[in-house]
């Protein structure tokens, strides 16, 4: 009878230790929400169209978004693994981060998602030089300072946008459509700027 008693304490002991086990990993990182995946989706679908599909059915291995404070972060299936033996108070990054969600519940593109935005963008600007720095600068970009913006580009559209030697620099949003620019006032408003490579030097603290 002592054995027994003994038995069923060290097993509800092994079960308490093992649910807190996985409660802890449950807390270090999630499965995106169907209406975080949905935000998410949204947002990248705004720059990279139905290319996202490649951000998924990848030949290279499985890779998946995950949640961890608020940020969503793509790694492979592998790297997720790895991670999740690490604590939460000391889990910082894994993978690549792609953005935040705000406290409001809205998710927030960040920089650090460019190198995926832009082999797959739908709609592409080129930078004149001098308009470069301003845009690193966290400026909006005026009609004067675009060298080529992809034809059919529609207003309020996702842009990404590059140098004139064809370097990803951020991204933005087309404040007229492709064919209002060609009879637009120089001086006018041409992209509106959401994210720039600038920030990794500006926003250093807080980007990840």
């Amino acid at each position: 009878m002592m054995r027994a008693a003994h038995s069923a304490v060290t097993s509800a002991s092994f079960n308490i230790k093992f649910c807190c086990l996985c409660g802890l990993f449950q807390l270090i990182m999630r499965p995106l929400t169907e209406a975080e995946t949905k935000q998410v989706f949204e947002k990248l679908s705004k720059y990279v169209g139905s290319n996202i599909q490649r951000l998924i059915d990848r030949p290279d291995g499985v890779y998946c978004f995950r949640l961890h404070n608020d940020r969503v972060f793509y790694a492979s299936e592998y790297h997720v693994k790895q991670a999740s033996v690490i604590s939460r108070e000391n889990l910082v990054s894994f993978g690549t981060c792609f953005g935040k969600f705000t406290k409001s519940g809205t998710f927030r593109l960040h920089i650090t998602a460019l190198d995926y935005l832009a082999p797959y963008a739908t709609y592409r600007v080129l930078l004149k030089p001098n308009a470069e720095q301003q845009f690193l600068y966290g400026h909006n970009i005026a009609v004067s300072g675009m060298h080529r913006i992809t034809d059919s580009t529609p207003k309020y559209a996702g842009v990404v946008l590059f140098s004139m030697g064809e370097v990803p620099l951020g991204f933005g949003v087309a404040a007229k459509s492709s064919l209002e620019i060609r009879n637009t006032d120089p001086i006018a408003t041409g992209i509106f700027h959401q994210a720039d490579v600038g920030e990794y030097i500006r926003g250093e603290q807080t980007l990840i």
